[in-house]
């Protein structure tokens, strides 16, 4: 007998569905974790201004206990993420419990001086799991949210540029580079290409995030083919919460092939 395809899709599709009602069944049951707000999300210091206060809210209805944890801060070549341990910051208390709804602040201040370059840190403040009610294995999953602290130096240099664009094998790069001495935000990349007419045909939006002083990241996305092979010009505008930047890219076919 011959088994048509949409009835051996409907076949795995109700395999599949009773897998994850045992694995549901079986599974350890997972510990809901508290819900807390903060504010503000960043902390801006200069040579006036050295400590500052950050607000916790307790938004859940459970007691919440939560720890703090100082880190400096600084990104890699590739422009991710990087964390060490650090004495620079001064901040208290270092546990707390709240309450449901209760609010609490913590105090947070930088001991050493401004210097020619932006120093950057995050404060993690972190959900304690507590202990859980329900029988059996618990999984906790826990709450972090890490505040950036920003130490100011002593002359602010805000400058970016787009070092690099290229379109080879169907992708455009782009190369974001901060060349200042104090960090921006990248809150969006607009990619956007017309062809020979100067009719768009393509468009796209990438995310963006924190670039610290001297520091470059890659940007990349794909361009279908057929797209791609009617393509004259690519314009790429990087917008920051300080300035915008712009480039362009003229496009050959040859830049499509795969």
């Amino acid at each position: 007998m011959e088994v048509r395809e949409s009835d051996k899709q409907s076949f795995m599709r109700k395999i599949l569905w009773i897998a994850m009602l045992v694995w549901l069944l079986l599974s350890p049951s997972f510990a809901s974790s508290g819900e807390f707000r903060v504010t503000p999300i960043r902390l801006e210091f200069d040579r006036g201004a050295k400590s500052g206060v950050i607000t916790v809210l307790n938004e859940g209805d459970e007691k919440l206990h939560v720890q703090m944890r100082a880190f400096e801060w600084t990104q890699d070549t590739d422009g991710k993420d990087q964390y060490a341990d650090t004495n620079d910051l001064i901040f208290f208390p270092r546990m707390m419990v709240l309450e449901k709804k209760e609010e609490r602040i913590i105090r947070a201040g930088v001991k050493i001086p401004a210097t020619t370059r932006e120093k950057t840190y995050r404060l993690f403040i972190e959900e304690i799991p507590g202990p859980q009610k329900a029988e059996g294995v618990n999984v906790a999953i826990t709450i972090r949210f890490g505040v950036p602290i920003f130490a100011k130096p002593v002359k602010e240099d805000a400058k970016g540029e787009i070092e690099k664009i290229g379109l080879s094998k169907g992708a455009l790069h782009a190369v974001v580079k901060n060349k200042g001495n104090v960090h921006f935000i990248i809150n969006s990349i607009d990619i956007k290409g017309r062809n020979s007419k100067g009719e768009g045909i393509f468009s796209k939006e990438l995310s963006g995030w924190y670039l610290l002083g001297g520091v470059s990241r890659l940007y990349s996305t794909p361009v279908p083919l057929e797209i791609c092979k009617e393509l004259s010009k690519l314009d790429i505008e990087v917008k920051t919460n300080r300035f915008n930047l712009n480039g362009k890219l003229d496009v050959h076919e040859a830049m499509c092939t795969p």
